[in-house]
């Protein structure tokens, strides 16, 4: 598949590495010939440097036959416009990075569409609905419904407590549970596990299951639910913003923020919220501003370091779920090694967002996360794929590959060495990154 991307920021250049090791066609364009030299030396792709509003620019970088034009630079402005030039010039799909939510509502897709951007993606709003899916649910780290609920992935962190704790997963097969482990996240690296794997303190386990077996998973990793009302929130950014708008009356928001005049804008945009302005990073103020009283406590400041050290200062206080936008990729396996609770990474839900189209034409029956180095997608099986030639167990996969789940019929199943899969059905994969070409041969 051939992708073009504009723009070389953070999101982009993350996009253009991942699709890189995924043996995509990859021309990233950006003004700035600093940043693509420093791309271009160390990855598998091409770039073109000029300005991504270009006929010129897009041209030469081949828009005409691309599959997918991505316009993710800084401004939404530039984005929507060199996606409306892009598709002029004969780009199949085309994406835009927004910042301005009113885009997304349905009563503009018409207009965006009728100027060629297909799809709008705003990365602060898909952070606001992660971040308001772990206040539901606060015993896990991750939580990804598939066909509405029909097949439900679960990230959770075990402890010593946790009766899974010590476990083989061949020994946990015999059991006759109603979940598959499809992959541990240990220290600084992703498994896909294998029947002699061993279950350990701190690793964090994905599961799969159906909708009626939630509850054995959260008893097996020994968690309990704590019900949410009172939440402290850190940095008054946009998905600040728009967490407010979208969690309604179900939490009572506190905002704190350090800047006088983001705070008088906060209180126009969550006219339902306390703003507060001051330091959170200051003892004192979390003091003052009652975090002892708090459920839980998210961290949104634009750096990831302070994010980390206020949840850990908000866990020290008691405050049973703590939320933590950290955006440096570095800094994800020693925050989930420190405990800090549920992590928010913008540019991996962009991504997760973006290789969900690359996985199947119609987005709206596929579905993919992203995780730090590690992908579960759900993907359509097509008549005469490799994948339906016999059962599972036959299929020799790849060990940086596992069949997680599946979807027939509208409803949800676990998959065994004896199940075949069949066209039509929806299947849950999880694998290691750059390991996207191996699905893609065995779904194509």
């Amino acid at each position: 598949m051939k992708i073009v991307i504009a723009g070389a920021g953070e999101v982009g250049s993350h996009l253009a590495k991942l699709l890189s090791k995924e043996e995509q066609d990859v021309i990233l364009v950006d003004a700035d010939a600093e940043k693509l030299a420093a791309i271009d030396a160390n990855y598998n792709l091409m770039t073109n440097c000029g300005s991504p509003t270009s006929f010129t620019v897009l041209s030469e970088a081949g828009v005409a036959q691309c599959d997918l034009f991505i316009a993710v630079t800084p401004f939404e402005t530039t984005n929507v416009i060199a996606c409306s030039i892009a598709k002029n010039l004969g780009a199949k799909k085309t994406v835009a990075r927004i910042d301005n939510y009113e885009f997304m509502e349905q009563r503009n897709s018409a207009f965006f569409n009728a100027l060629g951007v297909n799809n709008l993606i705003y990365p602060e709003y898909l952070a606001a609905k992660e971040i308001l899916t772990s206040l539901e649910r606060t015993w896990v780290r991750t939580w990804f419904d598939i066909h509405d609920g029909e097949l439900t992935v679960v990230g959770v962190k075990i402890r010593d407590n946790a009766p899974l704790c010590g476990m083989q997963l061949k020994d946990l097969a015999a059991s006759g549970h109603n979940f598959h482990v499809a992959a541990i996240r240990r220290r600084n690296e992703t498994i896909i596990p294998r029947g002699d794997d061993r279950i350990i303190h701190n690793d964090i386990l994905y599961f799969t299951t159906t909708r009626d077996h939630i509850e054995n998973i959260r008893e097996m990793c020994g968690k309990r639910q704590v019900n949410i009302r009172k939440v402290l929130v850190m940095g008054g950014s946009r998905i600040a913003v728009r967490l407010a708008a979208i969690a309604g009356d179900r939490y009572k928001f506190k905002i704190i923020d350090i800047d006088r005049q983001r705070c008088v804008k906060l209180c126009e945009r969550c006219p339902d919220a306390k703003i507060v302005n001051g330091d959170a990073r200051d003892i004192d103020t979390l003091d003052e501003e009652g975090i002892d009283d708090m459920d839980a406590f998210i961290a949104l400041t634009d750096r990831s370091e302070t994010n980390i050290l206020a949840s850990l200062t908000a866990k020290e206080h008691g405050i049973k779920k703590t939320i933590a936008e950290v955006e440096d990729l570095q800094f994800i396996s020693p925050a989930e090694n420190l405990n800090i609770g549920t992590i928010v990474n913008k540019k991996l839900l962009a991504s997760s967002t973006i290789f969900q189209m690359l996985l199947a034409t119609d987005s709206s029956s596929s579905k993919f996360l992203a995780l730090a180095d590690a992908d579960v997608a759900e993907i359509e099986v097509r008549a005469g794929s490799k994948i339906t030639r016999g059962p599972v167990r036959s299929l020799r996969l790849s060990r940086d590959v596992t069949i997680a789940g599946l979807i027939r019929d509208g409803r949800g199943m676990l998959v065994t060495g004896q199940t075949v899969i069949e066209p039509g059905d929806h299947v849950v994969v999880f694998c290691l990154s750059g390991t996207i070409h191996k699905i893609e041969r065995l779904f194509g």
